[in-house]
C-alpha cells in the first residue's frame, strides 16, 4: 500500500461537483478580479474567524509583509518571533528592513513565552506568533505581555485556520491575523491565495488601498503599494471549500486522535494539544532522534513523510548576515533534527492509517531488538 504525506486531489474530488460549478459560474462570468466572489469570501471569512474585517491578498508572504509594513514597522525596528518557523514568517520582517529576533519554541512547537519579555528592547515594535502546525500558541499570556509593553502582536495563521484558543478563533487576538491559502493549507485554494483580518477598519480600508497599487479609486493612486489581489476564481473556490471547513476540520481531528491512540513507541515523541485550545492539526508531526532511519523505514514500506522544516530561519544561507551560529537556539535545533510529518489529510482511510501506525510501532519493535532488548 503506498501511501503519500499529502493528498490535495481527494479534497477536489469530494466536493468536485461544487468546485466545478463554481469554476464555471466565474469564467462564464466576464469578471475574474476584485468582483463579487473577492466580497464574498473576505465577507464569509471575516465572519468564519470572529474578525470584523477580511482583505483578501495574492499569498500569504505578502500578508505578512503588507501586515508588518503598514503596521509602521521597518529600519531599526524589531520583531520577534520564535527560531523554528517556517522562513516566511521572518520574510515578512525582512522584506520591510526590520531585524527578527529570534525566541525559543516551547514543548507545543509555539512560541515559548516566558522567553519573550527579556528579549525585548526599546527597537521591539512586535511579537510575531506562529500557529505551527495547526496547534496553538499561549495567546492569553502573549496578549498580556504586548500590552504591558505597548507591541503590536501579529499572528501568523498560515497553517492554523478554525483553530482556537478557549473559545476564540487563531487570527483573533492581535492587531492583525495573516492567511494562507496555499492548496496544502486546511483551507486551500487551488492556487496561491492570503489575506488578513483585524478588527481595525482604518487599518483595512489602508490594506485593501495599498492591494491595488496603492489606489483606492481606479487611476488615483495615494501611495506606492503593490499589486497583491487574491482573483475572483480562487475566491469563488475558497468559498466553496469554507462552508465544509467545520466538516474538514472534524475530518482532521478524527485521523490524529487515531493517532494520539494507536501511536505507541518509546522512540517516538507525539504532538502535544496546548490545554484549552482546539487543534486543528495542519500536520501530525512526531519527533524521532533517529529520524533518517525512520524516514528509509517508512520509505520501504512506501509511507511518505516530510520534515517541516530541516534547517532553522537564523542558520539559513538567507539569513547568514544576521550572524547566527549553531547552538544559538538548541531547541528549535533540536527540533529541526528531529521532527517529522506523517501522512495527514482529508480523506485518509482507517485502513491507511491503520498501514502508518503499524509501521511506525513495529519501528520500534527494531530498534529495540538492535539494542539487544528483545
Amino acid at each position: 500500500m503506498k501511501i503519500l504525506p499529502n493528498r490535495m486531489d481527494y479534497g477536489f474530488l469530494k466536493y468536485q461537483r461544487e468546485f466545478e460549478d463554481k469554476a464555471l459560474e466565474v469564467l462564464r462570468s466576464g469578471w475574474y478580479v476584485l468582483g463579487k466572489e473577492v466580497s464574498a469570501f473576505e465577507e464569509n471569512f471575516a465572519a468564519y474567524t470572529g474578525a470584523k474585517y477580511c482583505v483578501s491578498l495574492a499569498n500569504g508572504l505578502e500578508a505578512l509583509q503588507i501586515a508588518v509594513r503598514l503596521l509602521g514597522i521597518g529600519p531599526g525596528d524589531e520583531v520577534i518571533v520564535q527560531a523554528n518557523t517556517y522562513i516566511a514568517s521572518v520574510m515578512g520582517i525582512t522584506m520591510n528592513g526590520a531585524t527578527p529576533v529570534f525566541v525559543e519554541p516551547d514543548g507545543y512547537y509555539q512560541i515559548d513565552a516566558d522567553m519573550i519579555e527579556s528579549c525585548i528592547t526599546e527597537k521591539t515594535k512586535a511579537v510575531m506568533v506562529v500557529h505551527l502546525y495547526g496547534l496553538v500558541a499561549d495567546m492569553e499570556r502573549i496578549g498580556a505581555i504586548c500590552k504591558k509593553h505597548g507591541l503590536k502582536l501579529i499572528e501568523d495563521c498560515a497553517q492554523s485556520h478554525g483553530a482556537g484558543y478557549h473559545g476564540k478563533m487563531t487570527g483573533t487576538f492581535g492587531d492583525v491575523g495573516c492567511f494562507s491559502f496555499y492548496p496544502s493549507k486546511n483551507l486551500g485554494a487551488f492556487g496561491d491565495g492570503g489575506a488578513i483580518v483585524t478588527d481595525d477598519e482604518a487599518l483595512a480600508k489602508e490594506v485593501k488601498i495599498f492591494r491595488n497599487y496603492g489606489s483606492e479609486k481606479r487611476y488615483y493612486n495615494k501611495v506606492v503599494g503593490m499589486n497583491s489581489r487574491l482573483d475572483e476564481l480562487q475566491a469563488g473556490l475558497l468559498n466553496v471549500r469554507l462552508a465544509h471547513m467545520e466538516e474538514i476540520t472534524r475530518e482532521r481531528q478524527e485521523i490524529a486522535e487515531r493517532y494520539q491512540e494507536r501511536l505507541n513507541n518509546d522512540q517516538i515523541t507525539l504532538p502535544m494539544p496546548r490545554e484549552g485550545t482546539e487543534t486543528v492539526w495542519h500536520q501530525y508531526v512526531i519527533r524521532c532522534d533517529k529520524r533518517q532511519e525512520l524516514i528509509d523505514y517508512l520509505d520501504q514500506r512506501e509511507i511518505g513523510t516530510i520534515i517541516h522544516y530541516p534547517i532553522p530561519p537564523h542558520l539559513s544561507e538567507a539569513y547568514a548576515y544576521l550572524g547566527h551560529r549553531k547552538g544559538d537556539f538548541p531547541i528549535a535545533e533540536g527540533y529541526a533534527d528531529s521532527v517529522l510529518s506523517i501522512p495527514m489529510y482529508c480523506g485518509m482511510t482507517e485502513e491507511e492509517q491503520e498501514w502508518v501506525t503499524d509501521a511506525v510501532n513495529r519501528f520500534q519493535e527494531r530498534g529495540l531488538r538492535e539494542q539487544g532488548k528483545i
